[in-house]
């Protein structure tokens, strides 16, 4: 069985081909194939089969295409479509697919190269893009699976072609990739990578006065269009054709070559990751669609990541910060994506872990590196010279760094890329206010048509119409929390029986509402426990912002204000505005307005939680009485 899909979609065996003819059907196997042995959800394949826009009955419906799929496919190839909560597992052999073959012939060609098999490598990487017939997901009827994995597997195709280019330049053979690259750079003109290769090429091939003209005109599209200079790279390309520093040189015949590959290897001006044309990684996870409710700050946090400015030295960096649950990763991974194609040289990615399970830099940094070209060999153990190099191979670039659920600065600043083009973005739910130049972006909650647009998108606008006041009613509880909506709506689309009033009442009538905000893996709860576990302390003589907290659940309160806390205490009002700042410090507490701080329905069902956690026991007790 061997399923293809680097062009149209098909699946043979025995050397007879397997036809799927349904189109939805075919959006379900691509996107079971694009996530081979990985578990996509029902709620993801839904979003691709319908475009983003999936009936109250998606979840029943999918199960059914998936049955048929099975039947299609036969018993060998449908036994490997494994249902695991929340959607369905493909399993596939590397060599079961193309897609997979693809990536065996990178990964050869990069084992290859680290050892100076620049032969090798690049009849690998010519064989990985052998496979490519035409475009890419062309015969499936879903814009949005096109949109997220398709552009995805183009940028694979063309950073392994940039690859090939590298290696063949390396191996002295610049006039036989001019006409290639001539075709390539036609379509893709910002492509500085794929510009500074035709370059290196033409002005090897004695065609200085072309390389010099394609740089005028890509200065001026860049500028034009961009409004950037040209990237350090690019420049320093020019640089070495104008001073005549890279003129043409003879191979060597080939039978030197196969008789002392060690003396091609030796004779290399350079390792590979130390060549102005270097690996552009493309890291970024897919994110569900953009909601309308957050266009406005997804517009300017693009804006800023496009044309921010900070002074020389510095790497214009922005900070996404919010409470547990409210949309930070997806805001800035939906950023990211849109300002791809001003991060010519490749995108890093990073989960640093959030507090409950940190990732020091001291572990990303080797990967990063790796990422970059050094092999792994040849990264250094201290870590200081890991930074270094670090800088080293980013000052000048054009990169954006993605690091995600930082817990503190301590975690960043070590992957501050050099300075230079390069952007940051960093989320987290502390405002890192001590990372020096940072520009913060404060996601709060949805607002009410937000949330109504982002429970529709879950399981149906129909089915939020027929019963908006119960609608209302769950996401009064949700209070505006991606996450809990989220939540509630996968419930609620697992139980097409279930009416949404049904489910109003129970989270309204039960004692303990969080535990109807699960599903799966995912829970409110968690979120809260970790802002909980987060909490500043205050100084001995100081008042506990966890008792605090707990006062505020024990006492049922929707607000309170320092004075009141005071006297609950018998504190100072600077004693108690300070427990308090803690509270909203670890997003536990609404920021004060009217001298009155708040907590919203969530907020007040997990600080009864905390309350009972803390057994107040006696009813007479201060706390009963705040107010």
């Amino acid at each position: 069985m061997n399923f293809l899909l680097l062009g149209p979609l098909s699946v043979r065996s025995n050397a007879r081909e397997v036809h799927v003819s349904a189109p939805r059907q075919r959006v379900v196997l691509a996107a079971l194939l694009l996530n081979a042995n990985r578990v996509i959800s029902v709620d993801r394949i839904a979003e691709y089969v319908w475009d983003g826009a999936p009936p109250p009955s998606a979840a029943a419906t999918v199960r059914t295409y998936v049955m048929r799929l099975r039947q299609s496919l036969g018993e060998h190839a449908s036994a490997r479509i494994l249902t695991r909560a929340p959607g369905y597992l493909l399993e596939l052999g590397e060599h079961e697919s193309d897609l997979g073959q693809f990536t065996a012939h990178r990964r050869r060609a990069a084992e290859l190269a680290e050892r100076g098999d620049l032969e090798g490598s690049s009849a690998e990487l010519a064989q990985a893009l052998a496979l490519w017939r035409e475009e890419p997901l062309a015969d499936i009827p879903s814009q949005t699976l096109r949109d997220v994995e398709g552009r995805y597997l183009q940028e694979l195709r063309l950073q392994t072609m940039e690859m090939r280019f590298d290696a063949e330049l390396a191996l002295l053979r610049h006039a036989e990739v001019v006409p290639e690259l001539v075709r390539l750079v036609r379509k893709h003109p910002l492509r500085e990578a794929l510009v500074g290769k035709l370059m290196l090429a033409l002005g090897r091939s004695g065609r200085q006065s072309e390389a010099l003209d394609l740089y005028q005109r890509t200065r001026a599209l860049l500028v034009e269009q961009l409004g950037a200079e040209p990237s350090t790279d690019l420049r320093e390309v020019h640089r070495h054709i104008l001073s005549a520093h890279d003129r043409p040189r003879a191979p060597e015949p080939p039978e030197q070559h196969a008789k002392a590959p060690e003396a091609a290897v030796a004779s290399a001006p350079a390792a590979a990751w130390e060549r102005p044309c270097r690996p552009s990684p493309a890291q970024l996870p897919s994110v569900p669609l953009p909601l309308s409710a957050r266009s406005g700050a997804l517009a300017r946090l693009q804006h800023f990541l496009t044309t921010g400015t900070v002074p020389a030295g510095m790497v214009p960096t922005a900070v996404v910060t919010g409470r547990g649950g409210v949309g930070k990763s997806a805001l800035a991974l939906h950023a990211a994506h849109a300002v791809r194609g001003s991060s010519v040289h490749g995108q890093l990615y990073a989960d640093l872990g959030g507090a409950a399970r940190p990732l020091t830099a001291r572990a990303v940094l080797p990967r990063f590196l790796a990422d970059l070209g050094v092999p792994r060999d040849e990264i250094p153990e201290e870590e200081s010279e890991r930074e270094s190099l670090y800088r080293s191979l980013t000052a000048g670039r054009r990169l954006l760094v993605v690091l995600d659920n930082a817990s503190g600065t301590a975690q960043v600043r070590p992957l501050i890329p050099g300075s230079g083009g390069s952007r940051l973005l960093v989320t987290s739910r502390r405002r890192l206010a001590d990372l020096e130049g940072a520009s913060p972006l404060v996601l709060g909650p949805l607002d009410e048509a937000g949330s109504l647009e982002l429970l529709g998108s879950i399981i149906g606008p129909a089915r939020v119409g027929a019963e908006p006041r119960s609608a209302r009613s769950v996401l009064t509880v949700c209070a505006g929390l991606p996450l809990a909506i989220r939540i509630a709506g996968t419930r609620l689309l697992e139980r097409p029986h279930w009416t949404i009033g049904h489910f109003a009442r129970r989270l309204t009538d039960a004692p303990r509402p969080l535990d109807e905000l699960c599903a799966g893996d995912l829970g409110v709860r968690p979120c809260l426990d970790a802002d909980h576990a987060g909490l500043r302390r205050t100084a001995p003589a100081g008042v506990d912002p966890a008792e605090v907290f707990a006062a505020l659940g024990a006492a049922g309160s929707r607000s309170v204000s320092s004075s009141r806390v005071a006297v609950m205490f018998g504190c100072s009002e600077a004693q108690a505005e300070e427990a308090l700042d803690a509270l909203v410090e670890a997003h536990l507490l609404g920021e004060p307005a009217g001298g009155r701080y708040r907590l919203d329905a969530l907020l007040r069902a997990y600080a009864r939680e905390r309350a009972q956690a803390v057994a107040v026991r006696q009813h007479d007790h201060p706390y009963m009485r705040a107010g």
